[in-house]
């Protein structure tokens, strides 16, 4: 309460003068700073205005409780009430959140002067965050409890309220796509059938920003150049407990490539030599991804050959008749910038150098628009921050570019308990530990334990992807395995070992693993009922490989948006040491495609095998190949292949060589979105075969031939926010008789 004393004739009087200024009840403040705030002077002549503006002033400085201002005679005396300090900080009604994270966004501590101001923006921020996290009708109200010695506790009531959820999510506009395939796209999600435990459905305001980017990106990349995102719509239900977002939208035509063209105007430029770096042909969809593309190509093309201040234009020319666009890639010099530095911001946990080696320029090169913009996307490939911003600025001289960095980091590691359940392993439990940035370091770690019914491993991995600061990544790892005579295996196995790799780039899309690995491995428990095969081999050994793997992925980065490869081959040799010689490949190929407007993915995969025994011992149980049910759909995990049918316990044999190609589509089922199902049918077709020792029980031969089998089946796909469950119903078309076939088997894995 502000108070001011005037006596009549001070009142009427047009200026006054107070020889003395008398404060009091100040105990921290002194009087110097509350004369400076009032900016009252003694002996200087003062109006009525001047001294009820004195008393405003201090009364706004937010230093005071209450302030009075009484005239005595030729003295004005100031009286101020300090606000107490806070003892405590306390904050009741949440359930929801730690008090720790709450007490992260407030500025009020304990032991400071209290401000009413700032206990209202801290009231604020808790039910900011609250509402980051979807709870829009949070609050949080500030209380003070009074203690002796000019002292408070600070108290924050919070209303946590309920999460406002996304009802749902529809298009309007959208011609070509559905709504459903669009739904795919976008980083928010709509209510599901699992709203009332798990809240993957919050709605989240920042996150249209990033949906309208996606939505943007996904019909440009299929040639919709005129897209328009006309406006964005989040309307709450009239019981605040839901939205309901609409994206109004506009298609426009999509548009393919055309002609293709290069034009120089730089006489050491041949527009021959850059024709050949262009990877796209007329045709094809139009993407600016495709065309940043090739102008990357020609921009490195242009430094192999020496050539500095290159600037690569595209010049597009458009057919609306055709529905195409001509392309002319315009060479022409560029402005003399160069970097000055590369100023990075935002990054509390990560090393400089860790964004730093996102970029191919430095300090003093010419300044590659191209590969800023590329260094900004592999930045945001990294997964370490939530946003990043990279943007140019003048340098010291009009000749300089500073390059400004701004990140934002977000949680890179995890720690999971999980249960999962196949018709396999049985029941399992899990503990996961993962670290994509240690130490803010760009390392990556991860340690696992599992343990189903009758298996238990552990497994440790750590990987430094900038080796020696290049583009190297130099993995180290372990592990351990143990089981107990499951279903297929009448004996008990340990293995356990170490190995390290190297991995880099050697094309676009392409990547080679170097690797060497030593394990150990024990086979118990075998006894007269099992294939004499299997005893006469040796029950334990160490192995020591070296190897490679070459891979090929251009699913995400190919000319087609819709469809794409990825191949893998590893070829491996042991006997570096060790008890065991051999050499073993193995190859994998993927080919997968959208069609239907892109509502029906069609994947087709061939894996193979081989392992050759080099010496007379042959191969072991341990080493050789086997199927199991995601493999070869319609069979036991290791139900088909070589079996001692003469042995007791018929035992599996594994083999030297297997085959299996897999065909699947899936689909969407005329069911709501919410639901989260669809459809797929499959058709396998597989062996496994070849043995070095083929004198099983009796001395019966063991039939080691190639023998094809095959199975069809129908597949449910149930995506839920507790895990993937996929349920296949199969049926075996070729097999054995000595075959053990499954029409049934579903998998879950839940993560908490």
């Amino acid at each position: 309460m502000c108070v001011l004393l005037l006596s009549a004739p001070i009142a009427t009087a047009q200026t006054f003068n107070f020889n003395t200024i008398d404060i009091q009840g100040n105990a921290r403040t002194n009087d110097a700073s509350i004369l400076d705030v009032a900016g009252l002077t003694p002996g200087q002549s003062i109006s009525a205005g001047q001294v009820n503006d004195a008393l405003q002033r201090l009364q706004n400085s937010g230093l005071f409780e209450r302030v009075d201002v009484a005239p005595r005679g030729n003295t004005l005396v100031i009286s101020v009430v300090e606000f107490p300090t806070i003892n405590r900080i306390a904050i009741e009604g949440n359930r929801r959140v730690d008090d720790e994270d709450l007490l992260g966004v407030i500025s009020s501590t304990p032991r400071r002067v209290y401000s009413p101001i700032t206990a209202e923006r801290d009231a604020a921020a808790i039910a900011e965050f609250y509402r980051e996290s979807g709870r829009l009708t949070a609050t949080a109200v500030p209380q003070i409890i009074r203690r002796d010695e000019g002292r408070v506790d600070l108290v924050f009531e919070v209303t946590e309220g309920a999460v406002v959820e996304t009802q749902r999510i529809a298009f309007v506009g959208n011609r070509d796509y559905s709504d459903r395939r669009l739904r795919q796209i976008l980083e928010s999600t709509q209510a599901g059938l699992f709203r009332a435990l798990i809240r993957s459905d919050t709605f989240i305001q920042d996150r249209i920003a990033l949906d309208r980017q996606l939505l943007t990106d996904f019909y440009q990349d299929r040639g919709y150049i005129d897209f328009q995102i006309l406006s964005v719509t989040p309307e709450l239900s009239r019981d605040r407990g839901a939205y309901f977002v609409t994206f109004n939208i506009r298609e426009g035509q999509s548009y393919r490539i055309g002609n293709l063209n290069v034009r120089s105007e730089l006489p050491d430029a041949d527009a021959n030599d850059f024709r050949d770096a262009i990877n796209i042909r007329p045709g094809v969809r139009y993407s600016p991804r495709i065309i940043d593309n090739v102008i990357t190509r020609m921009e490195n093309l242009a430094a192999d050959q020496g050539l500095r201040f290159v600037r690569i234009e595209p010049v597009i020319t458009r057919d609306d008749a055709n529905l195409i666009v001509n392309v002319e890639f315009l060479i022409t010099r560029g402005e003399r910038v160069f970097v000055e530095r590369i100023d990075i911001e935002g990054n509390q946990t990560t090393l400089d150098r860790v964004i730093r080696r996102q970029f191919d320029v430095v300090e003093g090169d010419p300044l590659d628009p191209a590969q800023i913009r590329a260094a900004a996307e592999r930045i945001r490939a990294t997964g370490f921050f939530r946003d990043v911003v990279v943007d140019g600025r003048p340098g010291t001289s009009e000749e300089q570019v500073i390059i400004d960095v701004d990140v934002e980091e977000q949680p890179t590691g995890s720690l999971g308990f999980g249960a999962s359940y196949s018709t396999d392993g049985g029941v399992g439990f899990s503990v996961n530990f993962s670290e994509e940035n240690f130490l803010g370091r760009g390392q990556a770690v991860s340690l696992n334990l599992n343990t189903v019914d009758g298996s238990q491993s552990l497994s440790f991995a750590f990987e430094e992807p900038a080796f020696l600061r290049r583009d190297l990544a130099l993995g180290v790892s372990a592990y351990y395995t143990q089981t107990q005579q499951q279903n297929t295996d009448s004996f008990d196995t340990i293995r356990y070992g170490v190995g390290t790799s190297l991995a880099f780039p050697i094309s676009e899309n392409g990547r080679v693993r170097l690797f060497y690995n030593f394990d150990h491995d024990e086979v118990s428990g075998l006894d007269a009922d099992d294939s004499p095969i299997l005893t006469r081999e040796p029950s334990e050994a160490d192995t020591s490989r070296v190897g490679f793997t070459y891979s090929f992925d251009n699913r995400a980065t190919g000319l087609n948006p819709n469809a794409g490869v990825a191949f893998a081959f590893t070829g491996e040799y042991a006997g570096l040491g060790g008890d065991t010689e051999f050499i073993r490949s193995n190859i994998r190929a993927i080919a997968e495609t959208r069609v239907a407007r892109e509502e029906v993915t069609l994947r087709a995969t061939f894996e193979g095998g081989a392992i050759n025994a080099l010496g007379d011992d042959g191969t072991r149980i341990a080493n050789r190949f086997s199927l199991n049910s995601r493999q070869m759909r319609g069979f036991e995990s290791g139900g088909l292949g070589p079996r001692d049918v003469n042995a007791d316990n018929q035992n599996f044999l594994g083999g030297n060589y297997f085959a299996v190609a897999r065909f699947e589509a899936a689909f969407p089922l005329p069911l709501p979105d919410e639901y989260g199902i669809s459809g797929g049918v499959f058709a396998d077709v597989g062996s496994v075969w070849g043995l070095d020792d083929t004198v099983g029980a009796g001395g019966a031969e063991v039939d080691d031939s190639f023998s094809l089998r095959s199975a069809v089946g129908v597949s449910v796909f149930w995506d839920t926010a507790l895990g993937p469950l996929r349920f296949n119903f199969s049926r075996p078309i070729q097999s054995e008789d000595f075959d053990r076939t499954r029409n049934f088997d579903f998998t879950v894995e839940a993560r908490f």
